[in-house]
């Protein structure tokens, strides 16, 4: 069965890079890495950005794996010449500890009409063993509300 595209316009991964300069994303290293027609991948290092002090994967960074994915995921349903996405909700669960490597987060959508989306997000180690389980809620805002300028 074929998947739909929800995507707005064609986005690469290569023109979202300049969403990470001086951001969380940036200091902990998370890169968008693909983008299939409904569902969008990230990694993030498992090193000292993102270690707690038990030497594992913070649940915080596994956390802002998540947002990050699920927040780049609606901006790129919308128009972004005229909308943003801004959390307003996430939760996860933290499943099986990692203590190196990469984790790679893969985002889906669960609801993506209106003003507020749903997205799914699982996180997974080196061994593609389930690691953390998200879900995030983010509201379309108008950019001209927020004031706010590419």
């Amino acid at each position: 069965m074929e998947t739909k595209k929800i995507w707005y316009g064609n986005p690469t991964t290569k023109e979202l890079e300049w969403m990470n300069k001086d951001t969380l994303a940036d200091s902990l290293h998370i890169r968008i890495t693909e983008i299939g027609d409904d569902y969008i991948k990230g990694t993030m290092p498992v090193d000292s950005r993102t270690k707690q002090p038990f030497g594992l994967l913070h649940g915080g960074a596994s956390v802002a794996l998540a947002e990050t994915l699920g927040s780049v995921a609606s901006w790129l349903v919308v128009n972004p010449e005229f909308f943003i996405g801004v959390g307003i909700e996430i939760n996860a669960n933290h499943i099986k500890a990692v203590k190196s490597g990469f984790v790679t987060g893969i985002c889906k959508p669960v609801h993506v009409r209106g003003m507020n989306h749903i997205w799914e997000i699982k996180i997974y180690n080196e061994a593609g063993d389930l690691t953390c389980i998200s879900r995030f809620t983010c509201s379309i805002v108008s950019k001209a509300k927020m004031d706010m300028k590419k």
